[in-house]
């Protein structure tokens, strides 16, 4: 049996059999440490009856600052949920826990009242954005060179895809596009095009 549960700052050392998968985003601790203190109901982990980590996601809301909306730039990001990093142990992957982690972030950015959910995918992760599709989320915009890192060991970077779903707040989709394969901006333009 799998426990869901909301971390806790023990757990931050116990990532290992997760964050071993060569497309993990790795951060340092203190990373981990500031989203358990600024967003914990977002920092959720699975546990195997072992008591090992085996899943976990980390999330946050956040929009552009104030002045960004009365400087008339058309691209304001509004408040949003943001998955920083969804990653399952990859013995334990077509079990539904990154769908079932998943979840429990979207109805935390609900909470807290978000337009909709974004995330970050490596355009070759062919698995991880067919199962973002299957959650609902659409491709807004590919980010080319998002990536600087080379898991592959092609010696380059590597676009990602810049998915969004919306949440109960954003009715009419504002923040959705249907052809966003087809919108391609620098790591740079991100917040402000």
């Amino acid at each position: 049996m799998t426990t869901i549960r909301q971390a806790t700052p023990t757990d931050i050392s116990q990532l290992n059999l997760c964050n071993l998968d060569p497309l993990t985003e790795n951060y340092a601790r203190k990373f981990y440490f500031d989203y358990l203190v600024r967003w914990p109901t977002m920092f959720i982990v699975a546990e195997n009856l072992n008591g090992q980590i085996i899943a976990y996601v980390m999330g946050k809301v956040e929009e552009d600052p104030d002045y960004v909306k009365l400087m008339g730039v058309d691209k304001y990001l509004p408040w949003h949920g943001h998955v920083t990093c969804l990653t399952v142990a990859p013995q334990y992957r077509k079990m539904g826990l990154a769908k079932t982690l998943t979840a429990h972030l979207d109805r935390a950015c609900e909470q807290e009242n978000a337009w909709f959910m974004d995330l970050f995918v490596r355009v070759s992760n062919k698995t991880a954005i067919n199962m973002y599709k299957g959650m609902g989320y659409s491709i807004y915009r590919r980010v080319v060179e998002y990536y600087s890192d080379d898991p592959t060991g092609n010696g380059t970077s590597e676009d990602a895809f810049d998915m969004r779903k919306s949440l109960s707040r954003d009715k009419n989709r504002k923040y959705i596009r249907k052809d966003g394969e087809n919108h391609r901006i620098n790591p740079e333009d991100i917040y402000h095009p």
